[in-house]
C-alpha cells in the first residue's frame, strides 16, 4: 500500500497535469493552424473592414504563409514530442517497461482525438470566427520563433536547391482568378451557384484574358453606306436598318470616312425638309459628310477589359477594328462586350434573335457556323478548345485542314460534326452530337 502511495505522490498529479495542458497546447496549435490556412481572406478583409480587429491581425499574419506554418508546427512539435516523453516517463515509473507501449497507445488515441480531429474539425466549421479568436496568441508565437523559423526555412530552401526545386516566397499558390472560377465551378456543380450566375461572373473575369478580335461582327457581315449614294438612298437604308449606327465608306469598303447615328442623320434631314413641298427638292443638297461622326478605329489585339474602358471614357459604344496593317477585321460594340458577361442581349428590332443553337429530338445540335465556340461551350456546359479558332465554322476547318463540303461528317475532340450548308467558301450551319453522354448539358 505504502509502494503504491509513493506512485501516486505529487509529482505524479503535476506531471499528469502538465501532460493535460500541453494537449491543450497542442489543440490549440492544431485548429490555429487549420483556421488560418482555411479562412477566406476576402471575408476576413470584409471582417476587417467592419471594425474587427481581431480579423484585421489574422489578415496580417497570413501574409506570409511559410513563416505562419513554420512557427504553428514547431510550436505543436515541441508540445506533443514533450507530453509524450512525460507520459513516457510517468507510464514507465508506474507499469514498468510495459509503460513504453502503453504510453504510445494512450497518446496516440489522446493526440488524435482531443488535439486534433476535435479542434480541426471547429477550426474547418467556422474558419473566420476561429482565425480571429487566435490570431493575437499565434503572432506572439511568430514573433518568439521567428529566428528559429527563419533558419529552418533557409536549410529547407538549400535541401530544395540541391534537387533542383526553387521556392519563390512571394508567389501565390492559386491567382486569385483561379481560385475565384474553381469556386464557382465547384459551386455549379454542388448546386449552390445557378449557371446563369457563374457564367456572368466568369465572363467578367474572363474580359481581361480576351481580345476584340474574337467577338467582333466580321467585316463580311458589316452593313455600310456608301458615301456618294443619293440622300434619298441612305436615308431608306437608315430607316430598314436594324442599327442606330452604320460605317460610311467611299469608292472602296476598306475606306471607311465616318460614322452616322440614325438620330443625327433625321435631325439634320428633318431641318432640311421642314416647311419644304417636296421631300426631293429639300434634299438635294444634303452632305452625309456633313453630319458624320469621325471613325474610331481600335487594334484588334485590344483586351475586352481595355476596350470596355475606352469606350466609357470616350462616350462611344461602337469601334471598327483594324490588323496591324491598318486593314479593316470588323467592328465592335460596347453591347458585344456586355453580352460576354451577361449573355445575348436581344430586343424587338432583332431580326434574327432566335438562339444559334439548337436541340433537335435526336439528340443531335444544329449549330451556325458563325457561332462561337465560347458561346456555344456557354449555351451547353461543353469545353470545345476555343484556342485555334473562334467559331464553330473555323474549328471545323482548322481541324480538317481544309474547306468541307455539305455532307462531310468530322470526328474531334469527342464530338460529330456535319456539315449541313455552304455559301461559297463559308459554314454556314453544322449539326453536332457528342460521341459519348456529356453531364448537365443544356441550352438557354
Amino acid at each position: 500500500m505504502e509502494a503504491e502511495t509513493s506512485l501516486l505522490d505529487t509529482a505524479f498529479w503535476i506531471t499528469s497535469a502538465s501532460i493535460l495542458g500541453l494537449l491543450c497546447l497542442s489543440a490549440f496549435f492544431s485548429g490555429s493552424e487549420t483556421a488560418l490556412t482555411a479562412a477566406s481572406r476576402g471575408k476576413l478583409r470584409a471582417a476587417t473592414d467592419k471594425g474587427s480587429k481581431g480579423a484585421a491581425k489574422a489578415l496580417a499574419i497570413t501574409e506570409d504563409n511559410e513563416r505562419l506554418i513554420g512557427s504553428v508546427l514547431l510550436g505543436n512539435n515541441l508540445v506533443n514530442i514533450l507530453a509524450t516523453s512525460l507520459a513516457t516517463a510517468l507510464l514507465t515509473r508506474v507499469f514498468g517497461e510495459s509503460g513504453v507501449a502503453l504510453a504510445t497507445l494512450v497518446m496516440t488515441i489522446l493526440v488524435l482525438i482531443f488535439a486534433e480531429v476535435l479542434p480541426k474539425t471547429y477550426a474547418i466549421t467556422n474558419p473566420e470566427t476561429a482565425a480571429s479568436l487566435v490570431a493575437r496568441p499565434i503572432a506572439f508565437v511568430v514573433r518568439i520563433f521567428a529566428p528559429v523559423v527563419s533558419a529552418v526555412r533557409v536549410l529547407v530552401r538549400g535541401v530544395l536547391r540541391i534537387f533542383g526545386i526553387r521556392t519563390d516566397p512571394d508567389s501565390n499558390i492559386l491567382a486569385v482568378r483561379e481560385e475565384i472560377a474553381g469556386a464557382l465551378q465547384l459551386g455549379h456543380s454542388e448546386g449552390v451557384v445557378e449557371k446563369e450566375d457563374r457564367d456572368r461572373i466568369l465572363g467578367a473575369l474572363d474580359l481581361a484574358e480576351r481580345t476584340v478580335e474574337e467577338i467582333m461582327l466580321h467585316r463580311s457581315g458589316i452593313e455600310m453606306i456608301n458615301a456618294d449614294s443619293p440622300p434619298q438612298d441612305i436615308l431608306q437604308q437608315c430607316l430598314e436598318s436594324s442599327h442606330t449606327r452604320l460605317p460610311i465608306y467611299r469608292d472602296d469598303p476598306e475606306n471607311i470616312i465616318g460614322v452616322i447615328h440614325a438620330k443625327d442623320l433625321l435631325r439634320a434631314m428633318y431641318k432640311l425638309i421642314d416647311g419644304r413641298e417636296t421631300t426631293a427638292g429639300a434634299l438635294e443638297g444634303f452632305q452625309i459628310t456633313d453630319v458624320m461622326m469621325k471613325p474610331y478605329f481600335v487594334p484588334d489585339t485590344t483586351s475586352l477589359d481595355d476596350q470596355m474602358r475606352q469606350f466609357l471614357r470616350r462616350r462611344t459604344h461602337f469601334a471598327l477594328v483594324v490588323d496591324e496593317y491598318g486593314s479593316l477585321e470588323g467592328l465592335i460594340t460596347l453591347e458585344d462586350i456586355l453580352e460576354e458577361i451577361v449573355g445575348e442581349i436581344t430586343d424587338e428590332f432583332d431580326p434574327h434573335a432566335d438562339h444559334q443553337v439548337q436541340m433537335a429530338d435526336d439528340g443531335h445540335y444544329w449549330v451556325d457556323g458563325a457561332m462561337t465556340i465560347r458561346d456555344l461551350n456557354r449555351a451547353t456546359d461543353w469545353s470545345l478548345p476555343d484556342e485555334e479558332a473562334n467559331t464553330v465554322a473555323g474549328l471545323v476547318i482548322h481541324e480538317a485542314q481544309m474547306i468541307p463540303t455539305v455532307g462531310q461528317t468530322f470526328s474531334f475532340h469527342g464530338f460529330r460534326f456535319e456539315v449541313m450548308s455552304r455559301e461559297n467558301n463559308r459554314i454556314t450551319q453544322l449539326k453536332l452530337r457528342p460521341l459519348a453522354p456529356v453531364n448537365d448539358s443544356t441550352v438557354d
